[in-house]
């Protein structure tokens, strides 16, 4: 029976990648080290979730609630997967220009660990999470793959490209394969509070402001969760040949005021918008040029941003009544 380890299996597109494994009859287990980045609870109800599923499904889940930087790895030691995703990251990033620290420890220190596992127990497949902000402020629209991007706007962003260059090192040096995935804006149920969508969604039903940075002009590749896990599961089936990276998007821009605009003629209700000038860190547009993923797996998102807003805002109504 195929086995897979996910890394952030608690997070939102751990979570989501978790079940679509369960459901392709993947036997999976997950580590997570259950941080207050945000909401705990809501981590251990997207356990629930996952457990839920996997037992009515006669499938297993095992997990272990234990950081990247701890003895999770000799627990692991006498286990065999067949792949290994790693989706476990501090996120944010203006988080990251406070607390650098704590990005170093566990986007770097801890992506040394799982390469290390990886090279040691032989795993096949080796896909991990990069992210769209390795760009920067590349002016060049839609971002390609071969954009030469060596100039970060954060310290999370710079912990995203040091991932893929480190991947790429342990291809040269140790003949390690691998996929990084550079996800656009993801959203979608079970998603992060911190994130626009659920920010913007709860401001509207309560009718309380909202921020809106660059006065709304930001644009967003908003890209759906299920359209987000397509793709990964589309890379498992992939025969990886040396170490790779393709973009994960819908391939369409959003402007930050039309999403917002989205949200509330979903909800018949308008909001206050205080717009701000753009923030350190940020960047005004991302807009992913999804070519390569397309032609190696045929990846094509399904689900347009109105669309996944229907179906968020319809979770979160349930999640927080």
């Amino acid at each position: 029976m195929a086995k897979v380890l996910i890394t952030g299996v608690a997070g939102f597109i751990g979570m989501h990648t978790a079940i679509r494994f369960i459901k392709e009859g993947w036997d999976v287990t997950g580590i997570d080290n259950m941080n207050n980045y945000y909401s705990v609870q809501l981590k251990k109800d997207r356990l629930k979730e996952i457990h839920l599923i996997s037992k009515s499904l006669g499938r297993q889940f095992i997990f272990y609630s234990k950081d990247l930087n701890s003895n999770v790895w000799d627990d692991l030691s006498n286990s065999h997967f067949d792949a290994l995703i790693h989706l476990a990251a501090q996120a944010g990033v203006r988080y990251s220009l406070e607390n650098p620290m704590i990005y170093l420890k566990s986007n770097i220190i801890g992506f040394q660990k799982v390469l290390d596992f990886v090279v040691l127990k032989k795993v096949k497949k080796f896909i991990y999470a990069s992210s769209s902000s390795v760009y920067g402020k590349n002016s060049n629209q839609p971002f390609s793959e071969n954009d030469y991007c060596n100039s970060p706007e954060s310290y999370y962003a710079a912990t995203k490209k040091a991932n893929e260059l480190m991947a790429h090192a342990y291809y040269k040096t140790k003949g390690l394969k691998s996929v990084g995935l550079r996800f656009f804006t993801v959203f979608g149920p079970w998603g992060r509070p911190d994130m626009a969508p659920m920010i913007f969604t709860k401001a509207i039903m309560e009718n309380t402001p909202i921020k809106v940075f660059n006065h709304g002009k930001q644009k967003r590749d908003f890209t759906f969760i299920d359209d987000v896990v397509e793709g990964i599961y589309s890379v498992i089936n992939l025969k990886i040949t040396n170490t790779e990276v393709f973009n994960i998007g819908q391939g369409k821009p959003t402007e930050l005021l039309n999403f917002i605009k989205n949200i509330e003629a979903i909800l018949s209700r308008t909001v206050e918008k205080v717009f701000i000038s753009e923030q350190l860190g940020d960047v005004k547009e991302t807009y992913a040029d999804i070519t390569r993923l397309h032609q190696k797996t045929g990846y094509s998102p399904q689900t347009d941003t109105k669309t996944g807003l229907e179906h968020t805002i319809k979770w979160y109504k349930k999640y927080y009544k």
